[in-house]
């Protein structure tokens, strides 16, 4: 998780109104993929980690600094649809997500889906890289 956090805060202010969120993907003790938001806040986190990892991801354990969305504002499938999508077995969270495309949804998402979550993990040293985070709440 720190190693996400770490990818988390190299991206602070260069995400446009979306938060900076890291994501590492961990396959029998190896890093398999990671990424951080991308500039302007696409593509999220996890899609960058997803896409590095390939294969990798299928059993990985996924250590993502933010719940990853249940929703997109876009047509594109969430950040939680693509991580059942690829198998991963077990998704470690850092902080919860207020905004209205996450708020518990993309954990249950995940769960229902057979997914271990595991939340709050290390969340004192991600909680300030979502400080000023203000999700938009309308659509």
């Amino acid at each position: 998780m720190r190693r996400a956090i770490g990818l988390a805060q190299a991206g602070v202010g260069q995400t446009g109104a979306n938060p900076s969120v890291g994501c590492v993907l961990v396959r029998d003790g190896v890093e398999v993929g990671a990424g951080a938001t991308g500039r302007g806040g696409r593509p999220h986190a996890e899609e960058v980690a997803l896409q590095a990892a390939g294969p990798a991801a299928h059993s990985a354990t996924a250590y993502v600094t933010l719940e990853p969305c249940a929703e997109r504002s876009t047509a594109r499938p969430s950040c939680s649809e693509r991580l059942v999508q690829a198998g991963v077995s077990r998704v470690v969270i850092a902080c919860d997500d207020p905004s209205p495309y996450a708020a518990g949804r993309g954990v249950a998402r995940l769960r229902s889906a057979g997914v271990e979550v595991q939340t709050g993990v290390l969340s004192a040293e991600a909680a300030p890289l979502y400080a000023d985070y203000r999700p938009i709440r309308d659509r």
